[in-house]
């Protein structure tokens, strides 16, 4: 990717945008971070991982952003909001949305980085989208962003801001591999959709990191409840 001066990277506090937050410093942009608060189970352990990757790559107060759109929680329909829905353990087979799955979650997270990017006049948004979890999430397929992107054209006032996906044609061991190769700190970073104190092991968000993390031959850094294996998954 070429220089493009100044980009806003939507930081959950996962491997993913973890990683893509490396990719985009590699690039020698000016980085501003946007973090979004939905309600979700592990609220505050994301946004202390987003705090720590923006102190770890330098990005000053007045260039991150945290946002609330805590009516995600009162609409529900995520295991991840409503917490009368139970998180349910890893299917990594499963083609079918799972109860993490927070409805048309990242339309919000993008419209608010486009509003920023207007204001801001940043023309590059960066956001850690893989089409590996897309069966699952309809908001995690290439097409979603070619048709948001569309969208900005049209919805904008010329202001040329555009989306990528840097690493969506990636799996979880190559995005690993890549952040071990960019010294990115995934040990500073969260997966884990139900607990906040030690990672519980047996979510899909934990099984996908974890057979990551062993298929690349890299030990995960977090701790965990309990640790399966899920490589010959």
């Amino acid at each position: 990717m070429s220089d493009q001066g100044r980009t806003i990277v939507l930081v959950s506090g996962g491997m993913d945008s973890c990683v893509t937050a490396a990719m985009m410093h590699k690039t020698g942009d000016e980085l501003l971070f946007l973090h979004v608060n939905y309600g979700q189970r592990t609220q505050q352990r994301e946004e202390k991982a987003f705090h720590n990757l923006a102190e770890h790559y330098g990005i000053p107060d007045n260039k991150r952003m945290v946002c609330s759109i805590a009516h995600l929680a009162a609409i529900g329909g995520s295991s991840l909001t409503d917490p009368s829905i139970p998180v349910s353990n890893a299917d990594l087979h499963s083609e079918a949305p799972p109860t993490s799955y927070v409805p048309f979650r990242n339309a919000h997270l993008l419209s608010i980085a486009v509003s920023w990017a207007e204001t801001c006049r940043v023309q590059r948004i960066a956001i850690g989208a893989v089409h590996e979890d897309s069966s699952g999430y309809p908001d995690c397929r290439p097409e979603y962003y070619a048709a948001f992107n569309e969208l900005i054209r049209v919805g904008t006032a010329g202001a040329g801001i555009s989306i990528v996906t840097p690493v969506i044609h990636m799996s979880k061991e190559e995005i690993i591999l890549l952040g071990a190769k960019l010294n990115a700190p995934l040990h500073l970073t969260w997966s884990c959709y139900q607990n906040e104190e030690i990672a519980c092991g047996v979510c899909d968000s934990c099984a996908l990191r974890l057979r990551g993390f062993e298929r690349a031959g890299i030990p995960d850094p977090l701790d965990y409840a309990v640790r399966p294996s899920y490589n010959r998954i």
